[in-house]
């Protein structure tokens, strides 16, 4: 745990680097032409610097994330000019609740190019976040809260197995969802106010991401059992919050974890919470598909460990029938069969056929308890460890 929990936030989070960021220059002619090519030029590719006609343009592609910052020449806005002796200086319009540190390296990159200019740098931001949650990481804290809930419940409800049928745990996954999705909607609005609107959509969302979660731990426990838990932390902490672009884009990671990013349910959660909440509901849609999809897959995969553990139910019983019948034949074999008589000794005979019939039902009857005994008592063992390794987690 500790060698992939390593290589996983190591891997995603130690050298954040722009890969191919796009970002704009706005302005007509040349001139914004060869300042577009200049800096990609010296970008080397870390950067997709194109040119847009209007400051109104440049805004609609950054509401809608196709670009992460756009510089605007000075003269360029509407209404700038050198008016009443003020010099028109260039600005940077950015949308921090995409992402703060993308904004950051946009504004980190065209600093210097103002300068350039002789003028200083006027910083517009057109999407900004929650006044309480100035770098808008707080919707990926918020994921890490909901996505611990989710799938510590997997350990206890996996404990169950031994007494509860599949179906049933399926329904305590979806109703442990129902209630992870609930405080997740709490700590994101009244108690933390990291989004002053849009909160039904923020629940509904978490609830599809617990669930989807809580089923496919459900599911998974059937076949991996005591290593459960490591499972779901591969899939929803390891690979999951690396992924989600909570903390950086996957512009700003390597090939690896931008390519999760298309796809992972812990980035399905944080932008379409970012969609909902800070721009207009522009494809909201996609980042709820991609959750219903997960949920989709924890169905499947509950549905694949009902027919599983029914498999395994009734060859544990064809082993306990077949357990029964050698330890009958082994008891008919050390009492000799008497020839029935008439008379009282015929009498003698029936009563002794009746014990030998209790001690056959006896012997079978402690064949199949003993079965069963050692199943419970190797569930609850694999119970307890799972449930040490989540407290430890």
């Amino acid at each position: 745990m500790c060698i992939g929990m390593g290589l996983a936030y190591l891997g995603a989070f130690a050298n954040p680097a722009p890969h191919h960021l796009p970002v704009a220059v706005v302005g007509q002619g040349r001139s914004a032409q060869l300042l577009a090519q200049s800096i990609n030029d010296k970008a080397g590719g870390d950067l997709e610097v194109r040119t847009i006609a209007d400051r109104a343009t440049a805004i609609e592609q950054l509401r809608h994330q196709d670009i992460f910052g756009t510089y605007v020449l000075p003269g360029q806005a509407t209404g700038q000019g050198t008016t009443g002796g003020t010099k028109a200086v260039p600005e940077l319009v950015v949308a921090t609740a995409g992402s703060d540190t993308s904004a950051s390296v946009v504004q980190k990159i065209f600093t210097p190019v103002a300068a350039q200019q002789g003028a200083p740098l006027k910083v517009t931001d057109v999407a900004p976040t929650a006044e309480d949650d100035p770098t808008g990481q707080g919707i990926f804290f918020l994921l890490v809260a909901i996505s611990i809930g989710s799938y510590a419940s997997v350990a206890v409800i996996g404990g169950a197995g031994a007494v509860l049928p599949i179906r049933l745990r399926g329904m305590l996954a979806i109703g442990t969802s129902f209630v992870v999705g609930v405080i997740g909607a709490l700590f994101a609005g009244p108690v933390f106010h990291l989004v002053d609107h849009g909160l039904w959509g923020l629940w509904g969302m978490a609830w599809l991401y617990s669930a989807g979660i809580l089923l496919i731990g459900t599911g998974l426990h059937t076949f991996l059992k005591r290593w459960t838990t490591l499972g779901v932390m591969a899939l929803f902490v390891m690979l999951n919050f690396t992924s989600s672009g909570g903390i950086f884009r996957p512009e700003m990671q390597n090939g690896f974890f931008a390519a999760l990013h298309a796809f992972w349910n812990g980035a399905g959660f944080v932008e379409g919470t970012r969609s909902h909440v800070y721009f207009d509901g522009y494809g909201l849609a996609g980042h709820v598909w991609t959750l219903v999809l997960w949920l989709v897959v924890g169905v499947l995969a509950v549905g694949a460990a009902a027919l599983a553990e029914k498999r395994r139910r009734a060859a544990e019983a064809a082993v306990a029938a077949g357990a029964a019948a050698v330890a009958a034949a082994a008891v008919a074999a050390t009492v000799p069969e008497r020839a029935l008589v008439a008379g009282p000794e015929g009498g003698c005979d029936s009563a002794g056929g009746s014990e030998r019939e209790g001690r056959r039902g006896a012997a079978s009857g402690g064949v199949s308890g003993a079965v069963a005994a050692g199943d419970a008592a190797e569930d609850a063992g694999d119970v307890e460890e799972e449930m040490e390794e989540a407290v430890g987690v």
